[in-house]
């Protein structure tokens, strides 16, 4: 398997995919959504192809690119495409990281002001081979986004930086809109799919950015479905979410990206998904999305809303 990157002149190094041949596999039907075409979606897309940009919203081809745009949400990926870990269920390579672009916060904060975007959401791959685990590019980005694009709230979805404190507190003091962090999966699962990570330090870094940042920055995480886990387990780990400070929860379907990633063990109902949300709303969580085709970034700017008149 082999996937390369591309730079994008305009924002961040996203992933391109179209080396890699995607898993083929029939789907429930519930999984057909509609083709993106709303005004919003067409008027970004056309500016992104002038302006020679890429997301990570179409790189990974994701099934929510059109509801997305159409709201001014959109997701940037730094730091490169290679990762220094191996997730089971990721198709990002693993391999030896390229050097850091010192010039990338301004090129991604750009993007996101000619994009007009309402609400960012930067990513990164993992950077354990960095004396600052990546956390220096996360600062670069929230402060260039602040000064060029001041109306766009941002939300950073960054690495556990192997649970170190200091790369943290960095982040934090500069106060993005929403931390996330995701746990991924229930922990009987980590050795399978996210081996050199634990569950509890990912809970850890979760509360300890809650308490460095207090009311001002809302805190996140997500999971997924499909790859062995029971309700049982699930439920478990958002409890244990929840006695971590988390007030946002995502929850989406695993897929399968190719024959070398783990198999999906089954598919969720949307009712079991539903399930799933009502019984995270009733733990305490301020904002729960909850569905097969939902993702980490789904309805960002709507769950900080959300979470913001619970607070």
């Amino acid at each position: 398997m082999s996937t390369r990157s591309r730079a994008n002149p305009g924002g961040a190094r996203v992933l391109d995919m179209g080396e890699v041949r995607p898993y083929r596999e029939r789907k429930p039907p519930w999984f057909k959504v509609r083709a993106p075409g709303g005004a919003r979606y067409l008027e970004l897309k056309g500016m992104i192809e002038r302006n020679e940009l890429h997301t990570v919203c179409q790189e990974a081809a994701c099934p929510n690119i059109g509801e997305c745009w159409d709201r001014g949400t959109a997701t940037f990926m730094i730091l490169g495409d290679t990762c220094t870990r191996r997730c089971g269920f990721c198709n990002v390579k693993t391999g030896k990281p390229q050097a850091v672009d010192p010039l990338e916060p301004l090129r991604v904060a750009q993007s996101v002001k000619r994009m007009g975007l309402r609400h960012a959401v930067i990513t990164s791959v993992d950077r354990d081979d960095l004396p600052d685990l990546g956390s220096r590019a996360f600062v670069g980005v929230i402060r260039s986004i602040r000064r060029l694009a001041p109306g766009c709230k941002v939300e950073v979805l960054t690495p556990d930086f192997r649970g170190e404190e200091m790369p943290l507190a960095s982040v934090i003091a500069e106060r993005p809109d929403v931390f996330n962090h995701n746990v991924e999966t229930v922990p009987r699962l980590y050795p399978l799919a996210r081996r050199g990570s634990r569950f509890l330090r990912s809970c850890r870094v979760l509360r300890n950015a809650k308490e460095m940042g207090g009311d001002e920055v809302v805190t996140k995480s997500g999971l997924m479905t499909g790859l062995g886990e029971t309700r049982e387990e699930l439920l478990d780990a958002f409890w244990t979410l929840r006695e971590h400070g988390v007030q946002v929860l995502t929850v989406g379907q695993y897929l399968r990206p190719t024959r070398n990633h783990l198999p999906v063990v089954r598919y969720w109902h949307p009712d079991e998904f539903a399930d799933l949300e009502r019984e995270a709303y009733a733990m305490g969580f301020e904002s729960v999305a909850a569905g097969p085709l939902v993702r980490s970034s789904y309805h960002a700017e709507q769950t900080l809303a959300q979470a913001a008149s619970a607070s």
